[in-house]
């Protein structure tokens, strides 16, 4: 469970009163209603933060950027989230300049390298807000580039594993199921699965040319069958028009083991290209929320 931090700001007006006294005022008080409540002091420096028209103007400026920097926050442990769990890697807790998200605030020290205190306080806040929007502006590009890849996968998937009527047969048909002569041609057809005796008992009559005990089942799924069938060239539209009129569907297909290939390294390659964008986008993820925290 995430622990809540609350942020006291406390005014230092009375005579003689500092920082230093404040801070051990609200520590006993504190430890008299709730002795295991821990108090951390937040440092902040003097900020130049201009007139009170200014600062007054700031504070809505402040809200604004508040949302926007919280919002990509969340964005991004989101996306880490997601490549984690795609990655099959249980989520682990997030890092602030690699000390856990609790320590970096309970130990929170101003990077003046980054925000000069120097600086007027609307061009920090300026400074923040340019670098968390460029922050979102390459998490969209480097995300769409790995979603790119994974959507290629998922088409090639769906390919090599939805209804028979429709998928890849490549992969379910060898050399030896496929005759091909300069008269005999093998056409592969879809039977619904409920009709594979009617198919047995009739593709020989679709047509005189068909080649008798020439079919062979290669393959099942849930709603269909995969059958070849032998016939010579010449009657092949033939066939696949009478083969349609009983419900039968003929699926173009030319067997060809170098296009086989081809898709075979097509898919390791982007297998390959997917875990390495992974990688690497889970890296600056990491690196990112680093980033955002901080300011």
């Amino acid at each position: 469970m995430a622990t809540r931090y609350w942020i006291v700001s406390l005014p230092v007006q009375s005579p003689g009163a500092t920082a230093s006294s404040l801070w051990s005022r609200l520590q006993d008080s504190v430890s008299r209603h709730s002795f295991d409540t821990p108090l951390y002091r937040f440092n902040v420096p003097d900020l130049r933060v201009g007139t009170l028209d200014s600062l007054l103007a700031l504070s809505d400026d402040l809200v604004k950027s508040n949302v926007f920097v919280e919002g990509v926050s969340h964005k991004i442990r989101r996306q880490i989230e997601d490549l984690e769990r795609a990655g099959g890697v249980e989520s682990g807790a997030l890092t602030v300049d690699g000390v856990p998200v609790d320590t970096y605030l309970t130990r929170f020290v101003w990077d003046e390298g980054k925000y000069p205190t120097m600086s007027p306080l609307k061009e920090i806040i300026g400074s923040i807000q340019t670098q968390v929007a460029k922050i979102e502006d390459d998490m969209k590009v480097r995300a769409a580039e790995y979603n790119n890849v994974r959507s290629q996968l998922s088409a090639i998937n769906r390919k090599q594993s939805g209804s028979l009527a429709v998928r890849d047969l490549s992969n379910l048909v060898k050399p030896e199921d496929m005759v091909t002569s300069e008269h005999l041609v093998t056409l592969l057809a879809i039977v619904p699965k409920y009709s594979q005796k009617d198919w047995m008992a009739s593709y020989e009559s679709l047509d005189t040319f068909v080649v008798p005990r020439s079919s062979k089942k290669l393959y099942e799924d849930n709603e269909y069958a995969l059958y070849t069938v032998t016939l010579f060239a010449k009657v092949v539209d033939n066939f696949k028009v009478r083969a349609r009129e009983k419900g039968f569907q003929v699926r173009d297909f030319e067997y060809s083991p170098e296009a086989q290939e081809s898709r075979k390294q097509e898919m390791e390659k982007l297998l390959q290209d997917q875990e390495a964008m992974r990688t690497s986008l889970l890296q600056w993820c990491y690196a990112s929320y680093s980033e955002i925290p901080t300011d």
